[in-house]
């Protein structure tokens, strides 16, 4: 039997489990601008999964990699669900997201 590919899709599954909360816990505390820690790591991610010479272990890093170029697009769809209303914004940054519904509003 050939395990492989049950672990290459766990490993996927786990890493998009990993990516969703840590895209709302970034966004709620930094902010949409952190997106380039998601680029560098996917960047990273990629490089090392050209060079690893187990393919099991290649395929789950560019799973992971491509997860998290993903999660730079949900980084900036997460402030629009922050503004909507739909998730918790962070109170300290309250200034930003006010600017940035009434710059919605006034168009």
């Amino acid at each position: 039997m050939n395990f492989s590919g049950i672990i290459v899709g766990a490993a996927v599954f786990l890493s998009i489990g990993i990516c969703h909360p840590a895209v709302i816990k970034m966004e709620y505390a930094w902010g949409k601008q952190s997106w380039w820690i998601w680029l560098i790591v996917g960047l990273i991610c990629t490089g090392a999964s050209l060079f690893i010479k187990d393919a099991v272990i290649s395929t789950i890093l560019g799973g992971f990699a491509f997860s998290c170029f993903w999660a730079i697009h949900e980084m900036f769809r997460q402030e629009t669900r922050v503004l909507k209303g739909w998730f918790p914004e962070n109170p300290k940054r309250h200034s930003y997201y006010e600017s940035k519904r009434n710059k919605v509003n006034n168009q």
